[in-house]
Formats: C-alpha cells, sequence, structure tokens
C-alpha cells in the first residue's frame, strides 16, 4: 500500500511539474495580416486565453507579405518559443523554416489553413471547411428553389487566393452542392468562368474581387440580363461583389453569399444586399486551440475530430474542425449580437 502511494504521490508530482513547466512558456502566434478584421479576433481571442492560462505569447501580423511571416517565424524559433501557432498566408511557403522549427524540436499548429508539403506540421485546427462552401451552396439552391424551378438562373463565382488550401474546401463543397444544377441547365454561368482558377482572388482583396467583377458586369450583363446568384466564398470577396454592382448593375439583385461575417459587411446582411455569411465563431476556434496547446505542452491528449481528411502532401495531419452556422437576417441579432460577437452599437456603424 506504502508503495502505491509513493507510485500516486511521484505521477501527481510529474504532472504538476508539466504545469507549472507550461506557465511562463512563450506561445509563437503568426497571424497573416490585420488589414481584414477576421484575423485580429482570432490573433487577440487566442492571445487573451492563452495569458489566461499563464503562457507569454509572441503574436505577430505580417502584412500579408511571404517574407515578413518567414522572418517572424524565425524570430520566434531563434528565441526560444516553446509551440507554433501558424496561420499562413501561402500554403507552401514555409517548408523551409517549419523544417528549421521540426529539428529544434519545436511543435506546430496549423491554424485554420493547412501548410502544406512539409512534415513538421503536428496538428491541424480549423472549421469544416468543405461544410463552410456546401452551406454556401446549398444556401442558393433554396433561395432559387432550384429544386422546382427549371429556369435557367444566371450564376458567377467568386473565390479566394489560389495559394490558400482552403479555398479547395470552399469551392469544393458548393460545387458538389451546385454543379448538379449547372448540369441539368438550371444554373449558368454567362461568364463561362467556372473553375477555381478563374474565379480566384489574389489575397481574398475586395478591390480585386471588385474589379474582376466590374468587368463581369460590363461583359455579360450590361444589355439587362439578369444576375440571380452569386457564390462568394468570403465577406471581403463578397464586399467586392456588393460594390461592383452598386456601380454597374441595373437589374433584379442577385443571392450573394459570404463568410465570416464581417463587420463591414453585416449591415449589407441586415438591408438584403448579401443573402447571407457562414460564421465562423472565432472564440471557439481560438478556445480549442488553446486546449491543443495546453495539451501539448503539458503532455497531455490533445484533442482532434478528424484523422482523415486534410493531408498536406506528406501525410493526414490530425486535425479539430469547428462547425460553421448560417447567418441571415433573420438570425443574425442571435449570433452576433445576443452571442456578445458584436454589439448593437457596432453593427449600426
Amino acid at each position: 500500500m506504502y508503495k502505491k502511494l509513493l507510485v500516486a504521490a511521484a505521477a501527481a508530482t510529474m504532472m504538476m511539474g508539466l504545469t507549472v513547466c507550461a506557465e511562463g512558456e512563450t506561445i509563437g502566434v503568426a497571424m497573416p495580416t490585420q488589414d481584414l478584421q477576421r484575423w485580429n479576433q482570432d490573433g487577440e481571442n487566442m492571445k487573451a486565453q492563452l495569458e489566461e492560462k499563464g503562457y507569454v505569447v509572441d503574436l505577430q501580423y505580417a502584412g500579408n507579405d511571404v517574407q515578413t511571416q518567414v522572418s517572424q517565424i524565425e524570430n520566434m524559433i531563434a528565441n526560444g518559443d516553446q509551440l507554433l501557432v501558424l496561420a499562413s498566408i501561402e500554403g507552401d511557403s514555409l517548408g523551409t523554416v517549419l523544417a528549421t522549427a521540426k529539428e529544434a524540436g519545436i511543435p506546430v499548429i496549423a491554424y485554420d489553413r493547412l501548410i502544406m508539403n512539409t512534415d513538421a506540421v503536428s496538428y491541424y485546427a480549423t472549421f469544416d471547411n468543405y461544410l463552410v462552401g456546401k452551406t454556401q451552396g446549398e444556401y442558393i439552391v433554396d433561395a432559387l428553389d432550384l429544386e422546382n424551378q427549371d429556369g435557367p438562373f444566371n450564376l458567377e463565382m467568386v473565390t479566394g487566393d489560389p495559394g490558400d488550401n482552403n479555398v479547395n474546401f470552399f469551392f469544393g463543397g458548393a460545387m458538389d452542392v451546385l454543379q448538379p444544377y449547372i448540369d441539368e441547365g438550371k444554373l449558368v454561368v454567362p461568364s463561362g468562368q467556372m473553375t477555381k482558377d478563374e474565379v480566384a482572388t489574389a489575397a481574398w482583396d475586395t478591390a480585386t474581387a471588385q474589379s474582376r467583377f466590374e468587368n463581369i458586369l460590363s461583359s455579360y450583363y450590361a444589355d439587362g440580363t439578369n444576375l440571380d446568384a452569386v457564390l462568394a466564398s468570403n465577406d471581403s470577396t463578397a464586399l467586392g461583389v456588393v460594390n461592383a454592382l452598386a456601380a454597374n448593375y441595373t437589374g433584379e439583385y442577385p443571392v450573394i453569399t459570404g463568410q465570416d461575417c464581417d463587420i463591414a459587411n453585416v449591415p449589407h446582411i441586415v438591408d438584403g444586399t448579401q443573402a447571407m455569411s457562414v460564421f465562423k465563431d472565432t472564440r471557439t476556434l481560438a478556445s480549442k486551440v488553446v486546449e491543443m496547446v495546453d495539451a501539448i505542452m503539458t503532455g497531455a491528449e490533445v484533442p482532434v475530430n478528424d484523422e482523415e481528411t486534410y493531408d498536406n502532401g506528406t501525410g493526414v495531419i490530425p486535425s479539430f474542425l469547428c462547425e460553421p452556422v448560417a447567418v441571415t437576417v433573420d438570425n443574425y441579432k442571435e449570433m452576433l449580437i445576443d452571442s456578445g460577437y458584436y454589439t448593437e452599437d457596432q453593427i449600426e456603424g
């Protein structure tokens, strides 16, 4: 009995030692840019929650410049950060610097964007990005009543940066829903721009999306042809579409999708110029990543719920997928205001 007590005491002491050891250690958090609201929220939410657990947080934003992000990560490694949480600007751009992290024994969590073609990634945390696209596609199907209407309805598409692996899931999920209706002729794409590369938007930039969409409107809709729906993969590209329509379109207003519930887009959801946005509560994702960080640092089991989907070219990365939800004029108050994500004043501007 005495021996068992000694063993139990030793185990408890070891666990306490792991916890104490974790407190005060530095976690490097690299975000792509402060130009998009969601990355500010992601970074600040994670920083606050990690600091509550006693960690020091080295939070860096790279201004959407790949070399800046590489340099920031190099500094994190050189400064002795014990774990890295990285939202990459380009999924293929970090292989060399992460090889250094692996050599130093530093675990890496890919945050929201899977980092490709490196075996240095330990875990991946994101929302179910295929479900994001599927939700957008299903919204268009329901809004146009495609099960009961023959159409044809005119559709155009705008997705994100071609170097962002998430685009494959956003666009793939949506097209798995919409392609059968395109094949039936219920949906048509007058511009003919239907592949991921043709509808991509570098850096998810609003002005780039607006410029491309202005060209589409002047080329295919200037004669009064109605545009019925726009599959926009996120809110920054949706905002470009809304701006282009305001300046260059006189037909019946289309259904426009989005993602992230950016504060600049919520008024458009309220007034009907954007039909919906897929809400990814960054507080939920940040909380899960904090759990994952703490588990790694204390030697506990790391929470994951997907070990099949996300192959980064070197193998499947154990992942945790949070579930997104659709926000419309009917539920935005409940989802965004009542939940404390925004205040009424923020939305009213």
